[in-house]
């Protein structure tokens, strides 16, 4: 695995985790900043794995992997979410919706690159990135 789409509206955000995954994780990132760009992108570079935001003006992280999901091209991409919302049930509803995993915001750009690697790994069910503990 080494190409990503990194879907996320904010732009420092992109900013910080591009630099993270791509120095720290030789990784090569594309960033999309809607969820309807992230699905055409998604389409056309076909990526190893896609980070995607939840909360989202528009299309937000659940629809846009509803789209994802519906799209032969995209179907079978591995998707984890990154959020700051890492209540247990939270956590549960994305995995039910098809997550590999959640990666809990703000995320350490140091620990990034480890976070993204253990959760694109062949595992015998979604993950949890240790940084997405539940809350109560």
């Amino acid at each position: 695995m080494n190409t990503i789409l990194h879907i996320e509206d904010e732009s420092d955000i992109r900013e910080v985790a591009r630099i993270a995954l791509e120095q720290l994780g030789g990784f090569s990132v594309t960033e999309a900043s809607s969820g309807s760009e992230g699905v055409a992108l998604a389409a056309e570079l076909r990526p190893d794995l896609i980070l995607l935001d939840v909360m989202m003006p528009g299309m937000d992280g659940p629809a846009t992997l509803r789209a994802l999901r519906e799209c032969p091209a995209t179907a079978g991409i591995p998707v984890v979410f990154m959020t700051a919302k890492v209540r247990r049930h939270e956590i549960e509803h994305y995995l039910t919706l098809g997550a590999r995993g959640v990666i809990a915001k703000p995320f350490d750009p140091i620990t990034l690159a480890d976070q993204v690697k253990a959760l694109s790994s062949p595992a015998p069910g979604p993950g949890v990135s240790p940084e997405a503990t539940p809350r109560p």
